[in-house]
């Protein structure tokens, strides 16, 4: 056995685990990164955000290509090669994951790979290709992410059935897809495989397509995926699967969904995230867990053992790459004894599908829920100029706005590249901004940035591209 000694120790290389590791070896700190993978990048890098982005590149492109024709370019039908798709798919993994670990190594950030067990509040051993390293510490982080929820009633030992990460490997085009779960992994991953080829079909138990979001918002999405999907089912149940020679047979559970039983190519389970809290050795610490699986903590980080933090999905909702990046920080200040705690007012949200969904602040729901005094503005994208250039107008954007200070609360946009707009209405809301701030900031015309201007002019009554006179 190897026996080491650093100052931090950080257990999980992905967003949040690197960030925390980066950034304490910036402030001078000896730094031990663990994980299970080869290289930091974890969840998101190798199997969620930046696989999933890159396929739903491809498929805009293919969709594109398809609706060309609208505009008097017609181009031969595309043909897929999924080997090649794959290809520039890992490619794109790879060369993030190769900057990350060199960016790591220029920082001195001493990387370990194995399964780490904790002995005690300041130590845990690790078990690698190598040998066993025990490692001890003065503080550590727990930053070990989230991995797909499986449930019994859906479990079924066949190659036919995936989950978010053997989807990512696109294993094949299936002629039929069911993707059990509306929300925004279901919605990427069935937007990928319908553009592919596949006949998809959604089913969602509760009565929307993602729960949380704003009814509005949702309802542009839906209307594309209505012709994209061939069906959506809404307030329905997967109650049975079984092995059928032509695929999986599903038999459903709703008000609205004949037939009651379908069989299907492929079946993809995409019914959210579940924390990785079971660490081995966690019990021989002070660090406790809720009933959702979160392990609790304070605003800066800091568990029921004085020693041991915990960021990203593995610290609770929502379960964001950015929102465990910016966590690290907080922690890593934290350690360092600074007055830091992690307390935004705003954490963005972007679903990826086309059009895009984003939203940061409050929603509207949330809003009325806590009894807030609010107006709603709207801008429509059939009035907005550059969305029209693009043929994208089916867009929205609105604001949130406390109605007697005109604050921004909150920022809804649902459209093409909605998620690039979104961090200027983060800022906004951050910064205290009225929608008189929004109004008097003057945006590049044409661009879809304008929408947010003129959202804020709909809420005086003025907006020059819709006639919507403030009420007195």
């Amino acid at each position: 056995m190897t026996r080491e000694s650093t100052q931090l120790a950080v257990l999980g290389a992905g967003p949040g685990g690197y960030a925390a590791a980066f950034y304490a070896a910036d402030l001078g700190m000896q730094v031990a990164l663990v994980d299970m993978e080869s290289n930091p990048g974890g969840v998101c890098l190798y199997r969620g955000c930046i696989p999933s982005k890159a396929l739903l590149h491809v498929a805009k492109v293919i969709d594109e290509s398809r609706h060309a024709s609208a505009w008097g370019v017609t181009f031969a039908e595309p043909k897929i090669d999924i080997d090649k798709l794959r290809a520039f798919k890992q490619a794109v993994v790879d060369k993030l994951n190769s900057g990350v670990g060199q960016v790591g190594r220029m920082r001195k950030v001493k990387f370990i790979q194995g399964r780490a067990t904790l002995t005690g509040p300041k130590s845990m051993t690790i078990a690698g290709a190598n040998g066993e390293t025990e490692l001890q510490f003065e503080h550590c982080i727990l930053a070990t992410g989230s991995s797909p929820t499986r449930m019994p009633a859906l479990a079924l030992d066949n190659p036919r059935m995936m989950d978010s990460t053997s989807a990512l490997d696109i294993p094949d085009v299936p002629k039929s897809l069911l993707v059990v779960g509306g929300g925004y992994i279901g919605l990427e991953l069935g937007t990928v495989y319908a553009t592919l080829g596949s006949k998809v079909s959604v089913v969602e138990m509760t009565d929307g397509l993602l729960p949380g979001a704003d009814r509005d918002l949702v309802a542009v999405l839906q209307k594309r995926l209505e012709k994209l999907f061939a069906a959506i089912m809404l307030n329905t149940k997967v109650v049975k699967l079984v092995d059928d020679k032509n695929g999986i047979k599903v038999t459903f559970e709703g008000p609205s969904t004949p037939p009651s039983e379908q069989t299907f190519d492929r079946v993809l389970v995409a019914i959210g995230r579940r924390p990785n809290s079971k660490i081995p050795g966690l019990e021989k610490t002070a660090v406790k867990i809720d009933a959702r699986g979160f392990i609790e903590h304070d605003g800066q980080r800091r568990t029921a053992e004085p020693t041991i933090f915990a960021i990203g999905d593995v610290a609770g909702e929502p379960m964001l790459a950015h929102k465990a990046s910016h966590e690290a920080r907080v922690a890593v200040e934290a350690i360092q004894g600074h007055r830091a705690v992690f307390d935004p007012l705003a954490i963005p949200a972007v679903v990826f599908t086309d059009p895009e969904i984003a939203w940061t602040g409050l929603t509207e729901g949330q809003a009325l829920a806590e009894q807030r005094d609010i107006e709603v503005a709207k801008f429509p994208w059939g009035a907005l100029s550059r969305a029209i250039t693009v043929d994208r107008p089916e867009g929205l954007t609105k604001l949130v706005l406390d109605r007697k200070t005109g604050r921004v609360l909150g920022v809804g946009i649902a459209g093409s590249g909605a998620g690039e707009l979104i961090g200027e209405a983060t800022l906004a809301i951050e910064m205290g901004a009225t929608a008189e701030d929004m109004r008097l900031t003057i945006h590049a015309h044409p661009t879809l940035s304008e929408g947010l201007m003129e959202a804020a002019e709909v809420f005086f009554g003025q907006s020059t591209h819709v006639y919507k006179p403030k009420r007195r």
